[in-house]
């Protein structure tokens, strides 16, 4: 047993430094430059009209889709919004010190222009949801017309992401392109590094410490987190938008509130640290993973976008899923409205995470890594109640992405096989649950970063080909907005 654990774990490490490659690199951070520069950072001069777009001053309840434009970012920030701004980071420095985060930085401002691309198209080439119908035997063409115009005028069918405006504004000889991202969204979206990295926050902080030890505490876990899951995500999109618009906020608050505190307790260091963070970003001192290109600095960068990439998923093709379901018929708004995600999740939360981790020390005096690390720099600045605060972050962020994430992967089940049998899913990824709370950290980091790399491959492979269409397809609104 032993033998076949370190194979897997082996093998998921070389399959996700190979996808990880050069290759991919270019395509995210070259990608991401070539729609800054296309749109000359236009969408970032309408950060003021985004907001308000986002408070719901051009809400219309006649327009197409299902869930406003709050709801849509909630729903996308509950799943980015996570492990990967808490223990994500945490695993970005203890590997390649604080350079890692100006790497990662970068990877959230040019991941602001790739979601306001992604996600504007996801409104323009919305597509209708397969219905499952034709699993039906059903030989005679009358009767196949009529299940095409149910198809056709089922307005519930409307669904936006990757796999659509691939097919819908390519054509159908890109499918296989859309089959490719759907594929790879079934693994990509399983929520095992989430539960992973919670199962080891409640033994790090609730059960070890209490001396509750063994392999049966994260059975249990694993097994409580399936059934509060199970709850929320059999009940649909809107079930799961609501919930995650009334926790995401608050709990995003809670964690700056805590965070706030211990950096001003270290607030002498934090100057130091934040020289440091530009300074290594090219020195690549502390930096102890593998080199790219014969380099230490290749592999620091690599580092800082791969954790970029997992933190806000720019890129990746899950927030166009979320984004594609907002009740808007303007889809530069929704564009927009994305363009948010990366610099709430990325730029600020990240950062202060980042920022707690190195003032306090603990990445130079601690041997932990992931959640772990990021507990004991809670703990060393606000004694007693300092992990317990974490924990509560924690848990919630683990949850509430744990509900967005099954819709990802219904959505791309649903593209393959109908709507009818969409369902399917749900169960296997409750299976999946327990089995996040069991097995190796590095492990699931390599299974879900190898996934979200083979996302990437057709979700930006799309988006650069239909770039220009976003563009002219926001000078029209903005002209618009101007006359109004």
């Amino acid at each position: 047993m032993e033998k076949l654990t370190t194979w897997i774990n082996t093998f998921l490490a070389d399959f996700a430094s190979f996808v990880w490659g050069l290759p991919l690199l270019i395509l995210l951070v070259g990608g991401g430059f070539y729609f800054l520069i296309l749109s000359r950072f236009l969408p970032f001069r309408y950060l003021g009209h985004a907001i308000q777009v986002l408070r719901g001053k051009y809400d219309d309840p006649n327009d197409p889709g299902e869930i406003s434009h709050f709801q849509a970012l909630t729903t996308a920030l509950s799943s980015t919004i996570g492990m990967g701004n808490i223990a994500g980071v945490a695993v970005a420095i203890t590997i390649g010190g604080p350079g890692a985060i100006f790497w990662l930085w970068v990877s959230g401002i040019i991941g602001m222009a790739t979601k306001f691309f992604t996600s504007t198209l996801a409104i323009m080439y919305r597509g209708k949801e397969p219905t499952g119908f034709r699993n039906r035997n059903v030989d005679d063409e009358k009767s196949l017309d009529i299940l095409d115009a149910i198809e056709d005028d089922s307005e519930k069918n409307l669904q936006g992401g990757p796999m659509y405006f691939i097919v819908e504004g390519l054509g159908k000889k890109w499918k296989p392109l859309a089959v490719f991202f759907s594929v790879a969204g079934l693994i990509g979206a399983l929520p095992v590094f989430n539960v992973n990295q919670l199962t080891q926050a409640i033994n790090d902080i609730l059960l070890i410490p209490n001396g509750i030890t063994g392999p049966m505490p994260n059975v249990y876990i694993g097994i409580g987190l399936a059934v509060i899951t199970s709850i929320v995500i059999f009940g649909g999109l809107n079930r799961i938008s609501k919930t995650a618009a009334t926790m995401v906020p608050t709990m995003v608050l809670l964690y700056m509130i805590s965070v706030i505190i211990i950096l001003f307790i270290h607030i002498e260091e934090l100057p130091k640290y934040f020289v440091l963070i530009f300074t290594d970003a090219f020195a690549a001192e502390n930096y102890t993973g593998d080199p790219l290109l014969g380099g230490m600095l290749g592999g620091l960068i690599l580092l800082g976008i791969r954790r970029g990439a997992f933190s806000n998923e720019a890129g990746i093709g899950t927030a166009p899923m979320a984004h594609g379901a907002a009740k808007t018929s303007e889809p530069v708004r929704e564009g927009l409205v994305a363009m948010l995600g990366p610099a709430i999740d990325t730029l600020i939360v990240c950062t202060l995470t980042a920022l707690t981790i190195l003032v306090t020390g603990v990445w130079e005096t601690t041997s932990d890594n992931g959640v772990s690390l990021t507990a004991s720099a809670f703990g060393d600045s606000i004694p007693y109640v300092g992990k317990y605060l974490l924990l509560i972050c924690v848990a919630v962020f683990s949850i509430s992405s744990l509900f967005s994430y099954s819709y990802y992967g219904t959505k791309c089940m649903a593209f393959l096989i109908g709507s009818k049998n969409k369902g399917i899913y749900n169960y296997f990824y409750i299976a999946s649950i327990i089995m996040g709370a069991v097995l190796p950290l590095s492990a699931m980091i390599n299974l879900i970063d190898g996934f979200f790399a083979l996302m990437a491959i057709p979700t930006m492979t799309a988006t650069l080909i239909m770039a220009p269409r976003v563009m002219k397809e926001a000078r029209k609104y903005f002209e618009k907005i101007k006359a109004d």
